[in-house]
Parts: structure tokens; C-alpha cells; sequence
């Protein structure tokens, strides 16, 4: 079926956290509950024969829920692509099969952060248990074990992402932080509040979705991408179509091609019904 001059999107990259899933107002987390009309929306989306990746900052352990919630996987299908960490894992799901990974050495820019945040949260992604931490992290905000472990220790080896957390700061703390220290040989992205993620030069939810499209034979400009945050902005540059959240940032409103409603109004459902209507 042909919608809208003819184009129709073939892939659908779709974030988490404050597009699929809804924020818990005042927190750092969202709920894990997904409305039927996303859910319904999603799945016109699968059975008109689009590609349904999942992409967000979240390590692969916190997103396979999401992707078990919504039934993106049955027999008829090949099993779903994955991009995690924002951009610096790719893997098959089901079972867990890490196909592309990124990493570097963190140290020298968490150091540099540290030296003017001292007592900001560190935190490394351990795989398939959950997290590495410097000290805890406040409540909920992320999935998974936390393993108090020195900063030595975390910055042993080179890693595909760390988190730079302080509860006593804001975002535009961190964001004027990260433009004067430059983090050279690193990308990041500044989250919701004072979080910081830092990954590899390159790296963005837009190069792991550039590494499955090539794997699918898609071209970006057949892909829709969906998205609330900072971390999204390389993904809608990317896509051939990108649409934000009703409640994004100014940034984020103004980088994409076209507003949808809030997550608390399913704004997913109703981009999604453009395209797969119901």
C-alpha cells in the first residue's frame, strides 16, 4: 500500500524512554508499561512488513524487556536488531547475539570530569547483569545489578559507554561542562537532568542504525526515526523522515521534521497511524 507520495517507511527506529515508554513525572525513570495504542500501532507497523528497531541509551539487558513487552518477535519473523548504549551496541534478539560493538578508553575524559564534578556518579555497563558503579545510582534510573566498584577498577579497560551522573546538578550544568572540557576523543550526549553519557568518537544511535540498515538493505532515506532527547539528534539527521515527542526539548522540537503529541497522549500511535493506519 502506497501512503503519502508514495513513501511508506521500511524501517522504524523507535527510542524508549519518553516515546515508547511514558516518564514517571518528576523522575529520572519512566513506567514499564506500554499503552495498547502504541502497542497496536507498532504492530500494524510489523505486519505491513516494516523493520521495527529499538534505539536508545539503554544497555541490551534494558531493552529486551521493552522489545518481550511489545511482541516484536514471533516464528514468522527474523529475529529483531537491537541498537543499545546509544549507538555503541548492535545486537539479534532473541536469543541476545552482540553482532557490533564499539569501545574506548574512557579514562582520560572521566577523569577530566571528575576533576570539576567530584562527587558526580560513575558508572560502566556490565553486560547481562547491569551496572558498575562508583557509588549508587539514585533509584530506578538504571536497569539491572549495581556493583559498587572503585574507579580504578572501572576504568581498567576500555569500555562502549560510561555514565557521568550528580543528583545535586542540572542539565545545563553538564551541558556548559561538557562544551568547556571539549572530551576530546570522545562523543557525548547530555540526558534529561545532570547526565552524561560518554561513547566512542562516531559512535550515535545514528551509526548503529546505519550499521543494520546496510545489513537489511535499507536505505536511510526509507527509515523513520522517533525520539524526546539529545540522543536522538544524530538519529533524526540520519532518517529520512524524524519526528519528536510533543514534550522534547526546544532542541530536539526544532531538529525534527515534524511534531507528533506527547507520550502521555501516545504520540508514537498516532505518527505510527499515519503511515499503518488502523
Amino acid at each position: 500500500m502506497n501512503t503519502r507520495n508514495g513513501w511508506r517507511p521500511e524501517l522504524v527506529a523507535l527510542d524508549i524512554d519518553g516515546t515508547i515508554l511514558k516518564w514517571v513525572e518528576g523522575a529520572g525513570m519512566t513506567h514499564e508499561e506500554i499503552s495498547p495504542a502504541v502497542k497496536a500501532s507498532v504492530h500494524r507497523a510489523l505486519d505491513a512488513g516494516a523493520h521495527v528497531v529499538l534505539a536508545s541509551g539503554r544497555s541490551p539487558h534494558g531493552m529486551t524487556g521493552v522489545a518481550d513487552m511489545l511482541d516484536l518477535y514471533d516464528e514468522r519473523r527474523d529475529r529483531l536488531w537491537i541498537v543499545a548504549s546509544n549507538g555503541a551496541v548492535v545486537l539479534r534478539y532473541p536469543p541476545v547475539e552482540v553482532v557490533h560493538e564499539e569501545t574506548f578508553d574512557a579514562r582520560p575524559a572521566v577523569e577530566a570530569i571528575l576533576e570539576r564534578q567530584p562527587n558526580a556518579i560513575v558508572a560502566v555497563e556490565d553486560r547481562g547483569v547491569g551496572y558498575k558503579v562508583s557509588r549508587a545510582f539514585p533509584d530506578g534510573e538504571l536497569s539491572g545489578d549495581m556493583v559498587v566498584t572503585g574507579i580504578d577498577d572501572l576504568l581498567a579497560a576500555e569500555v562502549s559507554r560510561v555514565i557521568i551522573r550528580d543528583p545535586d546538578a542540572t542539565a545545563d550544568e553538564f551541558v556548559k561542562l561538557a562544551e568547556e572540557l571539549g572530551l576530546h576523543g570522545t562523543n557525548y550526549v547530555v540526558g534529561w537532568t545532570a547526565w552524561l553519557d560518554l561513547a566512542p568518537v562516531g559512535v550515535s544511535k545514528a551509526s548503529g542504525l546505519d550499521h543494520v540498515a546496510r545489513e537489511l538493505g535499507i536505505d536511510p532515506a526509507a527509515a523513520l526515526a522517533v525520539g524526546d532527547g539529545r540522543n536522538d539528534l544524530e538519529m533524526f539527521e540520519w532518517a529520512g523522515r524524524a519526528v519528536a515527542m510533543g514534550q522534547a526539548i526546544q532542541l530536539v522540537l526544532d531538529a525534527a521534521d515534524a511534531v507528533t503529541d506527547s507520550v502521555y497522549e501516545d504520540g508514537l500511535a498516532t505518527e505510527l497511524s499515519r503511515w499503518y493506519p488502523g
